[in-house]
Parts: C-alpha cells; sequence; structure tokens
C-alpha cells in the first residue's frame, strides 16, 4: 500500500460520481426530446442512460493478492460503459404535435424525472462522502508530516 493510495482511491471514486452526474444532467435535459437519433429512417425519441461502474481490480485477483499478502486495499472504481435503458418509451396523445403518427400518438422518452433526481442524489451523496474521505486522508498525511518537525 503506497502513501497515496487513498487519495487514488477517492479520486476514481470523484470522476465516476462526476460523470455519473453528468449523464443524469443529460436525461434530464432531454426528458422531452422526441427526436434523440435517428433509426431506419425515422426518429426515436431520447433513450436514458445509465452509468455501469466496476472495481478497477476484479475480485477473483483482490482476494488472491489479500491472501498471499498483508495488502488488502482496492485500487477504486471506474466506469465500465454508459448503458442505454431498455424500457418503453411513454405515448401520449397530442394529435397536433409534428413528431404524431397516423393515430395521433407521440412517443416520449423513457426519462422519469423521479428516479433521474433520487440518482443525482445518490450521486451527490457518495462524491461529498468520497470528498470527506480524501480530506480525512489528507489531514492524516498533514499530522504525519508534523511528527518529522
Amino acid at each position: 500500500m503506497t502513501m497515496f493510495n487513498g487519495i487514488n482511491t477517492s479520486a476514481s471514486a470523484l470522476t465516476s460520481q462526476r460523470l455519473r452526474m453528468d449523464v443524469v444532467s443529460s436525461n434530464i435535459a432531454n426528458a422531452d426530446s422526441t427526436r434523440g437519433r435517428m433509426v431506419d429512417g425515422e426518429w426515436e425519441p431520447y433513450r436514458r442512460k445509465m452509468v455501469a461502474m466496476e472495481p478497477k481490480q476484479d475480485f477473483k485477483s483482490h482476494l488472491n493478492r489479500a491472501a498471499i499478502t498483508s495488502e488488502n486495499t482496492g485500487n477504486g472504481v471506474q466506469v465500465s460503459r454508459i448503458v442505454d435503458d431498455q424500457t418503453p418509451f411513454k405515448q401520449v396523445f397530442q394529435p397536433e404535435h409534428p413528431d404524431a403518427n397516423e393515430e395521433g400518438y407521440v412517443e416520449l422518452p423513457n426519462v422519469d424525472p423521479l428516479k433521474e433526481m433520487v440518482d443525482m442524489m445518490s450521486a451527490t451523496r457518495s462524491y461529498e462522502a468520497n470528498v470527506t474521505a480524501l480530506d480525512a486522508h489528507k489531514n492524516l498525511l498533514l499530522k504525519a508530516l508534523e511528527i518529522g518537525r
């Protein structure tokens, strides 16, 4: 374990949570976008995005290393991919809308603002917890430097 391992772990979590907040912000911004992308010559509504995270080190190698050595700290997290939510689109009857089909229904994005706010609060709390851990680690290092004076 290096002296800066805790800082590197918190930094990876901060980076991942910031990206998660960016994706949630994008979802909220596009909650009413009926033209998200072109599929087979027709517009498809914006599809909700989600962030998938994973540990930088897989569990098996981490377990093997911890069994052999006394070193048992992780290396943080990383964003493995951003995936599209495959839940169906909402349909609303609005015959005057330019994107309405022949029956008068408009497909709206599968973004639920309530769900996005819960994700945003979760990402914010996780971000704050990692800032606190980073600050505690920094204070520990500063106290260690004061011992040498």
